[in-house]
């Protein structure tokens, strides 16, 4: 890398791609570590950017595939557009796990607090996302409930000075087929109008399998003397046949089983509607005002083909609120950024199943025909924030902030409560599997504080350091999709508590951040032997991250992004007898990351070679099965044609590798996968038509 700022350095470290001497003499903006822009070098804990020209050249079929070189995330594809998150965490599941991280689009969550999804993030315009920045580690006082283990903003297009149209046509294995097409107006006087719109279809490399995809999104800026308004429209549509599990020890080994699918009756639904209007005004002594309403409409129908019985379920939610922040002059020695977060909910959820249960006497007697589940759910929550930077001294800078935040669920339900069928008849075996609690309120109160730090050794090297808290509310679906005997479930709010340390640097040919972080959860919510929501787990994570460049000659670059991390139950909870104290988590792989080699010999080729490595891990608290982890090996290549046109070219599983995107144990069925796609060509010609 030639000889550049500190901050400037930053744009190869994150961004995962190869930087000119021009952009060395630019400092990298983000927003948000402080919901404001900021330059990356005056962020006082980790956070990790995918460029644009990242984006481009990855140009993603699965959000996992990009989120691949942000270091501690470990996100596990399932099949068609649908994961299981991770960051600085096992790979979350169950029913609440989504709460462990937000995700949101331009700063708006894309689910409401209590109502997240595990598979939002395929309702964000990543495919068009101009950058999308990752927030490592608990961002509770800025972000609130569900920014535990971190933040994953995608940050859409914006209406650009100059008018313009794009169209992408793309190609692959197994019908794939993605075309897109964007619209910019430019800037007429003050106004701006800007239209993304993508297409895809997957017939999917397993039976059965495949989805239909359609984004859109429109935005329109208005920038004025003292006053910038911009507004964007986001909406996405789902259509999947999904592939479930196959079984087997070692079952993703054989090509024969990998495309099978034991579940072809199986679909997920959705649809997702987002309006909001972000003002921003410029006040007196260099202040500023933000004031962000918005609008959330999601619907989803999904098969529950993992579940006895496989009941469909209906669910959707309506939202309004509004986020809002003032800041004070971000050159005075002091700044404060103080605002107020607030939003409305009505959600629904359905749960029904049409045809009698199979398996043993107990699971058809227990799973009756009908409704189990039909209730809906009002909350509210408010929470006022504030976080005030230092610049104590040249090299010094502190910062300090707090959050309060309260949130109330009023619930309703529509049927019988108690664990009977839906007219009331009785199960055997002591009662149906499913409980429905009587109409009730609850209400949940978290404070969110942080202090951190940066310290500037020297013009190219820093030292930060930050303690932050997270926290997340119970979901709706923890408090009120109850089974067996439990009638009400107690459960207080998880919460983590983190601290870390980072080293950053930049000399003429490498760049690095190095970051050592501990973390440990309290309350946290899982579904025990009996059934039962509880909320007295407890669990350790420790970890070590690294991103890393460096220019091994004028036209080739390597890159790296890797973690090490231990994640360990810290309760006495019982399993199958045994207890799983100090047991390394299920799912958490000791070691993952990737790793880049670039060759760009002129504007015009760029070219990659990426390596991608996941190590072993257990499949169940116990610790008695494990997966054994794989390396996988991608091409990227990009050709500049002229002014107009480029060709993109991508062979993904370069050495067609037998693996699986996730693996699991169950009691029931044994050792289980995603199998991971075969070998697989993708072809994109790219085209600027104004």
């Amino acid at each position: 890398m030639r000889k550049g700022t500190l901050a400037a350095g930053l744009v190869s470290l994150f961004a995962g791609n190869p930087v000119t001497a021009e952009e060395n003499r630019l400092e990298t903006i983000a927003v948000t570590g402080t919901r404001y822009e900021q330059p990356l070098r005056n962020h006082a804990g980790s956070l990790s950017l995918l460029s644009r020209s990242s984006l481009e050249l990855i140009s993603h079929t699965h959000i996992q595939q990009s989120l691949a070189r942000v270091p501690g995330a470990n996100f596990a594809r399932g099949n068609g557009q649908e994961y299981l998150p991770s960051l600085r965490s096992p790979v979350l599941s169950g029913a609440g796990a989504c709460g462990g991280l937000l995700a949101a689009e331009d700063g708006i969550p894309l689910r409401a607090a209590g109502f997240c999804n595990i598979n939002e993030l395929f309702e964000s315009g990543s495919e068009m996302a101009r950058r999308i920045e990752v927030v490592r580690g608990p961002a509770g006082t800025l972000y609130g409930s569900n920014a535990m283990h971190g933040v994953i903003n995608v940050i859409g297009p914006v209406v650009e000075e100059e008018a313009g149209v794009t169209t992408g046509l793309e190609g692959g294995p197994h019908d794939y087929a993605r075309t897109g097409i964007s619209g910019n107006s430019g800037l007429s006087g003050a106004h701006g109008l800007r239209a993304d719109l993508s297409l895809t279809h997957d017939g999917g490399y397993r039976d059965h399998s495949g989805f239909d995809q359609q984004k859109f999104r429109l935005a329109h800026r208005y920038d004025g003397v003292e006053l910038s308004v911009t507004t964007r429209l986001a909406v996405a549509n789902l259509n999947q046949e999904t592939a479930g599990y196959i079984e087997g020890e070692g079952a993703y080994r054989s090509r024969r089983l990998s495309r099978t699918n034991p579940n072809p009756e199986a679909f997920r639904d959705a649809r997702a509607l987002r309006l909001s209007s972000q003002v921003e005004m410029d006040l007196e002594e260099g202040a500023r005002l933000s004031l962000t309403p918005y609008l959330r409409k999601t619907e989803m129908e999904f098969l529950q083909h993992y579940l006895p019985g496989k009941p469909l379920e209906e669910n959707g939610q309506r939202s309004a609120g509004i986020r809002s922040s003032y800041r004070t002059d971000p050159n005075a020695p002091w700044q404060l950024i103080a605002g107020l977060d607030a939003e409305y909910t009505h959600a629904f959820l359905l749960e029904r199943q049409d045809t009698p249960t199979e398996g043993s006497e107990f699971l058809r007697e227990t799973i009756p025909l009908g409704r189990h589940y039909d209730y809906q759910v009002d909350a509210l929550m408010a929470a006022p924030f504030a976080l005030a930077n230092w610049q104590a001294s040249e090299s010094l800078a502190l910062n300090a902030g707090l959050r309060y935040e309260t949130m109330v669920y009023d619930y309703d339900n529509r049927m019988l409560a108690g664990r009977t069928a839906e007219d009331g008849t009785p199960c055997g075996f002591g009662g149906c599997r499913f409980s429905r609690p009587e109409n009730r309120e609850d209400r949940f109160e978290n404070w969110s504080p942080k202090i951190g730090g940066i310290y500037q050794m020297a013009e190219n090297q820093q030292l930060f350091f930050n303690l932050a808290h997270g926290f997340r509310a119970p979901q709706a679906t923890e408090l009120y999709r109850l089974q067996r005997q439990q009638t009400v479930a107690e459960l207080d709010p998880e919460e983590i508590a983190s601290v870390e340390i980072g080293l950053r640097s930049q000399w003429e040919r490498l760049g690095y951040e190095l970051v050592a972080y501990a973390m440990h959860k309290d309350n946290v919510i899982f579904r025990d032997a009996d059934f039962l929501n509880q909320s007295n787990g407890k669990t350790k994570h420790r970890g070590v991250e690294l991103a890393l460049d460096y220019a091994l000659a004028e036209d080739w670059q390597l890159e790296m992004s890797a973690s090490y991390a231990e994640h360990r139950y810290r309760d006495d909870r019982l399993l199958d007898g045994m207890s799983i104290e100090n047991n390394l988590m299920d799912s958490a792989p000791r070691h993952f990351g990737s790793s880049r080699l670039l060759w760009q010999p002129s504007a015009q080729v760029h070219a990659e070679l990426e390596w991608l490595h996941r190590g072993g891990y257990y499949t169940d608290p116990q610790n008695l099965h494990s997966y054994p982890g794989h390396d996988l090996l991608n091409l990227r290549t990009r050709f500049q044609l002229d002014e107009r046109w480029a060709l993109s070219a991508r062979l993904i599983n370069l050495t067609d590798e037998a693996y699986a995107e996730r693996a699991d144990y169950s009691s029931f069925s044994g050792n289980r996968y995603f199998p991971g796609e075969p070998r697989s060509l993708y072809l994109e010609l790219h085209a600027t038509l104004l």
